[in-house]
């Protein structure tokens, strides 16, 4: 027995004061609604309807049956609506995960461009160096940092590339002078992000067709943020890769310069993760459309005017 289905045929009897117009209204015969009547008294074992050949009448027992089935279908029919509803409108919260360091460049200001676009929508963001579990910690889209994506039955999209640079303080590079290839590292202080992305001690550069490694042991400073590496590198430090977004402030305002500049480091892929490809809540796909449209180009911009400050560097 469909319980909500007898129990909304019972009400339109109720309603209608009558088997054969109940059926007539809902497009059944009238012996169907007959015994679903039936079978719904049977399930209660109590009498809900007195039966006339003219005309039926609520018992005591069936008034309030009634009045509890009224508002148990209103609450279906509410939250059918409301689920239904997330597929066509984008409303209610989003969770977003994203590293920490693109997250603050990339993420925040395109999370800024969307609620222009749905207000309706809160965001809670989390940034953290880590990829999260994202149907344990329940999160709805994460932008992930990786070389490939695993197989995790999760649906995900190249959203572009990514990498990063070799900078130092300008007085840190004039006392020691600019290296001239990757070995000359060797008689810098390397400093390192401490991130489980990335060898805790090889940088790998490659440009111009060839790729090259430098290995080096300890390091007098390691942080777990681009942005803490890069306050550390603005007081002659030492030497470190950093993320373009966040090495371009520093190479702007001449508080960084940038070492080979024909090589690059940590180069990796940016996707963006979310559960399903069936039945997307509207609220993430309107994400992951806008994540899609925007942040590749806001990439490119970057990576433009960072290879634009270092040949006027180089000029």
């Amino acid at each position: 027995m469909d319980k909500f289905q007898t129990m909304r045929v019972f009400v339109r009897v109720c309603d209608t004061g009558s088997f054969r117009s109940a059926a007539e209204e809902l497009g059944f015969s009238p012996g169907y609604v007959s015994r679903a009547v039936s079978q719904l008294e049977s399930h209660l074992r109590a009498r809900l309807l007195n039966r006339t050949t003219r005309r039926v009448a609520l018992t005591e027992a069936g008034e309030r049956f009634r009045q509890r089935c009224e508002d148990i279908l209103v609450r279906v029919d509410e939250s059918e609506a409301e689920a239904s509803n997330a597929h066509a409108v984008a409303h209610g919260r989003l969770r977003i995960h994203a590293t920490t360091s693109f997250g603050q460049h990339y993420i925040v200001p395109a999370i800024s461009r969307y609620q222009e676009r749905y207000p309706a929508v809160s965001i809670e963001l989390t940034l953290a160096q880590r990829v999260p579990d994202m149907l344990d910690e329940g999160y709805d889209v994460a932008i992930v940092i990786a070389s490939s994506l695993q197989d995790s039955g999760l649906v995900g999209h190249q959203l572009g590339t990514t990498y990063s640079v070799l900078c130092a303080a300008p007085d840190y590079v004039e006392r020691l002078g600019f290296p001239r290839e990757p070995a000359d590292l060797a008689r810098y202080n390397c400093v390192r992000l401490n991130s489980t992305l990335f060898p805790m001690s090889c940088w790998t550069l490659s440009g111009g067709g060839i790729t090259e490694r430098v290995t080096f042991e300890g390091s007098t400073f390691q942080a777990n943020t681009a942005e803490a590496l890069a306050a550390w590198l603005r007081r002659g430090g030492g030497v470190a890769p950093l993320p373009l977004p966040c090495a371009l402030p520093g190479l702007r305002d001449g508080t960084l310069v940038r070492l080979l500049p024909e090589f690059r480091l940590q180069e990796l892929n940016v996707y963006v993760l979310y559960p399903s490809r069936q039945y997307v809540d509207a609220k993430i796909k309107t994400w992951v459309d806008l994540l899609r449209e925007d942040l590749p180009a806001s990439m490119r911009a970057d990576e433009a005017a960072v290879t634009a400050l270092s040949q006027s560097l180089s000029s």
